[in-house]
């Protein structure tokens, strides 16, 4: 017998779908209210800050007064990673390469500016409304090009990885390494400097021409927007290319 599929209860109460009761005494919270306050605790203290007694200090109730909500510490996080979302940009007007272009920095900045996401497990596939907002507009922007439902997915799964993986890169960057402390490596042009101290001709032939001809050097730090742009140019270009295929089956 075939197992009955359903959302988990916590992305339930997400989508509103939370029954409720018909009989005592009307609940002084709400999930949004809860998520709320985890968040606001996550981006002043940081992620480690979150525990069920500290969101429940925060709206003034008992721990336990939480459970109604969340079964665990994990559905909070689900949820936060959901609500921290604010509105996608409208991709009304726009042409599909400008909308996505924005999209995706829209995306990373959000990421950096609540970098706590970054330690949530964000890969699974969205579930909650706000994730799926997002995933909506850039299909909506790929209307017309030629391409299937599932290659829009595609396209907007592969730009959302790209997002993590910068906004991760960049994040770790301003953190600093702690391999590197004590090192006096400060960015990428002193980086290039001792690689080309160590470097092999011989046993790295290409990564040593290319560090020698100062493929590192002129960077401020570790990364820059315009290696962030030209990453999601590669991304774009890509596309492009993708849908000219299927505009010329």
């Amino acid at each position: 017998m075939a197992q009955e599929r359903s959302l988990p209860p916590v992305v339930q109460r997400m989508w509103g779908r939370e029954p409720t009761p018909r009989r005592g005494p009307r609940p002084r919270l709400d999930l949004a209210t809860i998520t709320a306050a985890a968040i606001e605790i996550a981006d002043a203290e940081g992620l480690a800050a979150v525990s069920m007694g500290s969101v429940a200090s925060r709206v003034g109730v008992a721990a336990t007064a939480l459970y109604r909500y969340v079964d665990s510490k994990e559905d909070l996080l689900t949820a936060m990673a959901d609500a921290v979302a604010p509105e996608p940009p409208d991709p009304a007007g726009m042409h599909w390469r400008d909308y996505l272009a924005l999209w995706v920095r829209a995306h990373r900045d959000l990421i950096l500016q609540h970098a706590w996401v970054l330690s949530i497990t964000v890969y699974a596939p969205p579930m909650g409304p706000r994730r799926l907002l997002w995933l909506d507009r850039a299909i909506a922007a790929l209307a017309g090009t030629g391409l299937d439902d599932g290659e829009k997915i595609n396209v907007a799964s592969t730009l959302t990885g790209y997002a993590l993986t910068d906004a991760a890169l960049e994040h770790t960057a301003k953190s600093g390494f702690p391999e590197l402390d004590g090192s006096g490596i400060e960015g990428a042009s002193d980086y290039g400097e001792v690689l080309a101290e160590v470097l092999d001709p011989e046993a790295y032939p290409a990564l040593s021409v290319a560090v020698r001809a100062g493929a590192f050097s002129g960077a401020e730090g570790w990364v820059e927007d315009a290696d962030f742009r030209f990453g999601l140019d590669l991304l774009l270009d890509g596309v492009e290319q993708l849908i000219a295929r299927r505009q010329g089956r």
